[in-house]
């Protein structure tokens, strides 16, 4: 049995165990180059059909491993920017945030592991339905899975890599995990030319079938113009976190945004950050809140205002964003940063909350369902920070809304990727709703997307900096809007079933 473990896993790219293994961690650091700001999108396609393929021989225990892996290069580099903000921006000591990123990552290398393992131990692999049925409806069903599960981490998820391909067509029809399984079936498509190379058309066929899908799904019009275009401003502070909260500092940030917002003139909405006024707005003076209003009557006019509301009643503090202008409203975060904005777990998690100095991490979620905000004459979804990486969420509040805004605060990932993964899932928000996004972050990327995940306008990052634009607000239902991710977890669901019954035969 111990000579059968050691052997070359197959013959056509020989590799000893820990050679395959090897091959497995560089598969998961290549996975991370697919992502912004590297866009080498191929790199989806690659790395999946490396470990797909690892993944066809071996004990399900050393599939696991390659798994665990493949994680730890994928979100090593990934999600490297955690420690950024707990080290550079939470003041955390630099020993103690490397530890607490590690532990990040090995929890999310976990779930290739498990998939690694099931795969192995539950299927036969043998014939080519593992490849093209098997694996890609698991890697989908552990995507959605991660996405939701202990708050949800849909980071990295396949599909956001692909909004400058023909893959992005599918986004519209079943969301960012149905552009992950085309890429996943296409992976499996890859593998199943290589073992089976007497039926290698066949499958270069499907693999083709798949791309050209996209490419036909990528012409329809999902969604039709509804009114005349949005004049629109995106005010963007850069204001430094060491800053925001220093009350010697808050004239002088609030006075900043005034006088950008004077400059905004002559457009129809005015778009603030994340909490761009430095104080809780139970706290700030009324007048300069009357001087905003007395602005938007007279120049026609209305703002968007990332803040923190105070709940006196009940002593709650929200992470909100206020309407002002000719409609009024707020809109109140739902979906928290865990370990940012509230401890899930206090007892367990003390030790890392202790050594983090994280200013308002002690915030309460908004009870759902909210209304859209109307603002500009248009009614509009509002996502505050990282909800816009929920895109089953963010579709509670259409098909009404004919403009998606989102406010965010990027100071606290520094110059790390996070901020342009975070532009990239905004644009696949843009196509699954068929909706343009307005994108105002206090230190850049600021962004306007258009409603087919383009990009309008964009600011440069770490500079003061006002983005003047102008988007076509839409109106229309696309699939993923109607059913959200249900179809795709069904049909993942029913791949895999395929799979098991062909396994049960073949045993």
């Amino acid at each position: 049995m111990p000579k059968r473990h050691s052997r070359q896993i197959n013959n056509l790219f020989p590799l000893s165990e820990r050679g395959a293994d090897v091959a497995a961690l560089v598969a998961g650091l290549l996975l991370a180059l697919a992502f912004s700001p590297f866009d080498l999108f191929p790199f989806a396609v690659i790395a999946p059909t490396a470990l797909f393929y690892l993944w066809q021989e071996g004990f399900a225990a050393r599939a696991a491993w390659r798994g665990f892996l493949f994680g730890c290069g994928m979100f090593g580099i990934g999600v490297s920017w955690v420690y950024v903000s707990m080290h550079n921006f939470g003041n955390m000591p630099a020993p103690l945030a490397a530890f607490a990123t590690a532990l990040l990552v090995a929890g999310l290398a976990l779930y290739p592991a498990l998939l690694g393992y099931l795969q192995a131990r539950l299927f036969k692999r043998e014939g080519m339905l593992h490849a093209v049925l098997v694996l890609p409806a698991l890697w989908v069903l552990f995507e959605w899975w991660r996405g939701w599960f202990l708050s949800g981490f849909p980071w990295l998820n396949l599909g956001y890599s692909q909004v400058d391909t023909p893959l992005a067509g599918y986004a519209p029809l079943a969301g960012v995990y149905g552009v992950s399984l085309a890429v996943a079936l296409s992976a499996g498509f890859i593998v199943a030319c290589f073992r089976d190379r007497r039926r290698a058309v066949v499958w270069m066929a499907l693999f083709v079938v798949v791309w050209v899908g996209g490419l036909i799904l990528e012409r329809i019009e999902w969604a039709e113009p509804e009114g005349a275009t949005l004049h629109a401003a995106l005010v963007q502070g850069n204001v430094p976190l060491r800053e925001k909260w220093d009350p010697t500092q808050r004239a002088a940030i609030l006075e900043r945004y005034r006088q950008l917002s004077l400059a905004a003139a002559p457009s129809e909405l005015i778009v603030w950050p994340e909490a761009a006024i430095p104080t809780t707005i139970n706290q700030l003076d009324p007048d300069y809140l009357s001087g905003l209003r007395e602005f938007a009557r007279s120049h026609k006019t209305d703002f968007l205002i990332g803040v923190i509301e105070r709940d006196a009643n009940r002593r709650d503090y929200y992470n909100s964003v206020i309407a002002l202008g000719a409609s009024e409203g707020v809109y109140r975060k739902q979906h928290l940063v865990p370990f940012g904005e509230y401890v899930p777990l206090k007892p367990f998690f003390y030790w890392l909350m202790s050594n983090l100095q994280i200013p308002m991490s002690d915030l309460s979620p908004a009870p759902a369902p909210q209304s859209p905000l109307m603002a500009a004459g248009r009614t509009i979804a509002v996502s505050v920070c990282y909800e816009d990486a929920f895109g089953e969420e963010l579709i509670r509040e259409l098909p009404q809304a004919s403009l998606l805004v989102n406010v965010s605060e990027d100071a606290w990932f520094g110059e790390s990727l996070a901020p342009h993964q975070r532009l990239q899932m905004a644009r696949l928000r843009a196509l699954e709703t068929a909706r343009p996004m307005l994108r105002a972050a206090n230190t850049g990327p600021s962004a306007a997307i258009d409603h087919r995940g383009q990009m309008i306008a964009r600011s440069p990052q770490f500079r003061t900096t006002l983005l003047r634009t102008e988007i076509q607000p839409m109106r229309g239902t696309t699939p993923y809007v109607r059913d959200g991710n249900l179809p795709v977890v069904l049909f993942a669901g029913f791949l895999l079933t395929a799979g098991w019954i062909s396994s049960r035969r073949r045993r």
